[in-house]
């Protein structure tokens, strides 16, 4: 096994040789995925090198000390590769993973509906079979990047005479298609960042089932187990003047980032709430100090659980309870924060614009932290996955899980 003084020396003479901040973004990235270099944990048939998951920070060092830019950003690269690798065929592999890393596929997540949302299992847009194609018919929500994206992972019921768990399965979906509408979603702060999916007799080949029917369930909680643990990756960082090449991955990570532009108010803004109680003249108050303790202690366990969850993924572990506890106590901390800047602001937070708390971003906040206890598995479905897979709780009562789903009581 190749040592990290091996590894950071062979990465440092790699790009000496080939980094060139003038050559057209998908070409450099097609020399990643040729090389391995841009994905070195993953698989040598699979564009990576088949180095430990350890030595992806020894290769970002040297690609950040020459100012080079890796693989592409977001759901494709957070939550579908890493499920493809783990569960795809090899022919869907060959067609899909080089073009999610290269950037020039991108994909949504089509999981959730409007009366499961909690209850995933629980899922109705249903699947049937037409010869080498599948039929799909139902509605999705929350998908984010829906609008943009060319292919979406899709759990859909293709058996209804089994239990919930057992008739769901996984596709591999082409958005750009008829019979498949994406409808924009605006929210209350103002911003439109999620989608409603609807499918009218939307086709997808059988070749883009992933593993057999009936194996979605398992193959969903690979992708929710990254989604969740998704919450500990930073935003790649770029030179202010590196180049045509840095500058068209700053392009395409600022459009893709855009959308998700409120985020840090969702989650609170815990740096803002001391500089807002001294702005106001409420740092004095005993109850805004006593809040302001709280936020700063969840806060400093959030970091923490995120460090160990960044540690482990560095050590080459699954995803494991870490991604719960941090995206439950990450819904902790904003429900802290917004306690804190209602304190701070009174009636003030209700004003929005110019000349309001921080001109707008409190009410902002206020406004946006409801969503951190939704998004991405509620608080109460974190709290049963901790109970049960990690403190070993007998598991919440279904009277749906042994019978079949057809049978089942449903909304």
């Amino acid at each position: 096994m190749a040592t990290v003084d091996e590894v950071r020396d062979e990465a440092r003479t790699w790009l000496e040789e080939h980094w060139d901040p003038e050559r057209p973004l998908t070409e450099w990235r097609n020399m990643l995925a040729d090389t391995g270099w841009g994905t070195p944990s993953w698989p040598t048939e699979w564009h990576g090198r088949g180095l430990p998951l350890s030595m992806e920070a020894v290769v970002d060092r040297e690609f950040d000390a020459v100012g080079a830019v890796g693989v592409a950003a977001g759901v494709s690269m957070y939550l579908v590769a890493p499920t493809l690798l783990t569960h795809a065929s090899d022919e869907q592999k060959q067609r899909h993973l080089r073009p999610i890393l290269t950037g020039e596929h991108k994909w949504c997540q089509l999981f959730s509906e409007p009366t499961n949302g909690s209850d995933l299992a629980g899922l109705v847009t249903r699947a049937d079979r037409d010869g080498d194609e599948w039929i799909v018919n139902g509605q999705k929500v929350w998908n984010s990047g829906a609008h943009k994206a060319r292919f979406g992972i899709l759990m859909a019921r293709t058996n209804w005479g089994v239990p919930k768990h057992q008739g769901i399965s996984y596709f591999l979906l082409p958005m750009g298609q008829p019979g498949v509408e994406v409808r924009p979603l605006r929210q209350m702060n103002g911003h439109a960042t999620f989608n409603e999916v609807f499918f009218h007799d939307a086709r997808v080949s059988h070749d883009e089932m992933v593993g057999g029917p009936g194996d979605g369930w398992r193959i969903g909680l690979t992708t929710l187990a990254h989604e969740r643990s998704a919450v500990a990756t930073q935003r790649p960082r770029y030179p202010a003047d590196g180049g045509p090449t840095v500058s068209q991955a700053k392009r395409e990570s600022d459009e893709y980032f855009a959308t998700y532009k409120w985020y840090p108010q969702r989650a609170g803004r815990a740096n803002l709430v001391i500089p807002e109680a001294q702005r106001t003249g409420r740092i004095g108050d005993p109850l805004v100090r006593q809040q302001i303790a709280r936020v700063e202690t969840l806060r400093r366990i959030s970091s923490w659980t995120m460090q160990r969850a960044r540690a482990a993924r560095a050590a080459g572990k699954p995803p494991g309870p870490e991604g719960s506890l941090t995206k439950l106590n990450m819904s902790v901390t904003a429900r802290a924060c917004h306690e804190a800047h209602t304190l701070i602001a009174g009636s003030m937070g209700m004003l929005v614009g110019p000349g309001s708390n921080a001109d707008g971003i409190v009410s902002e906040i206020l406004m946006s932290t409801p969503a951190m206890s939704i998004a991405g598995g509620t608080d109460e479905i974190q709290r049963n996955i901790i109970g049960e897979r990690v403190l070993g709780l007998p598991k919440e009562p279904d009277d749906a899980k042994d019978i079949p789903y057809s049978d089942a009581r449903r909304n």
